[in-house]
Parts: C-alpha cells; sequence; structure tokens
C-alpha cells in the first residue's frame, strides 16, 4: 500500500515519470486541455474534486521547483492574495503570465489534470523539481 495521500495510480505514475523541469498541470473544470498532454480527467460534478484537495494530494509525491499562476487568478483576489485553493500549500512564489500564456504552456506538459474547480482561472502549473 502506498504511503503518500496520492492513490490515483495513473496520477502516481505520471508524477513518477516527471523529469526535472516537466510540467503537470492541474486545472478548473473549463481549462481547455489541448492535444498531446496526457489528459486526467478527475472531475466527477461541478466542484469534485476541488482544486486544493488534488493539489494537496499531488504535492504529497511530487517535488516542486517552480510554479506558473495566470494573472488573472491573483487579480480576482483581494490585495492580489494567492486563492485559497492553494493559499498555505505552496511555500514558492508564483511566476505569473496571462491566461493565455498559460493555455500555451499546458500544450508542453507531461499531463494536464481536470478537476471540479469551477472558480475562475483556477489553474496552476507546478514544475517538477529534484530531490537532490
Amino acid at each position: 500500500m502506498k504511503r503518500t495521500a496520492l492513490l490515483h495510480a495513473e496520477l502516481s505514475r505520471v508524477i513518477a515519470m516527471l523529469g526535472h523541469g516537466e510540467m503537470l498541470v492541474l486545472g478548473d473544470a473549463g481549462l481547455p486541455i489541448p492535444d498531446g498532454p496526457l489528459r486526467i480527467d478527475l472531475a466527477v460534478t461541478p466542484g469534485l474534486p476541488p482544486l486544493a484537495a488534488v493539489l494537496k494530494a499531488v504535492l504529497t509525491e511530487m517535488q516542486v521547483e517552480r510554479i506558473v499562476l495566470a494573472r488573472e487568478t491573483l487579480e480576482r483576489e483581494e490585495g492580489g492574495a494567492l486563492p485559497a485553493w492553494c493559499a498555505g500549500q505552496l511555500n514558492l512564489a508564483p511566476e505569473l503570465v496571462s491566461h493565455e500564456e498559460l493555455k500555451r504552456l499546458s500544450t508542453r506538459a507531461r499531463a494536464v489534470v481536470r478537476t471540479g474547480e469551477c472558480t475562475p482561472y483556477a489553474n496552476i502549473v507546478l514544475c517538477a523539481g529534484v530531490t537532490f
């Protein structure tokens, strides 16, 4: 039995395959998923699973060295703070790009994970780091 919180076999396999600098995108229910990256669709119904829960589970297995958020994500938050779905889970300052650029970045990701999150611009690019 696994020791981490992530039980989804396909998602765990993708994380294990990530090389240094490769990207995994966690997206809301509306993020368009381009041809190319593996599509892992976790969405069951609006709001399930929430992005925060998927991010929390992924972070138990993935070493992240860089994160990318759309500027629009922070513009929706009071004072430009990190949104509730990622606040307290990340100890990295996000790199900010336009939402259009984030969608372009997702074309180069190893996989895009679709959640049931329905908060606008609730998307994050996780860039793999190394553990040594």
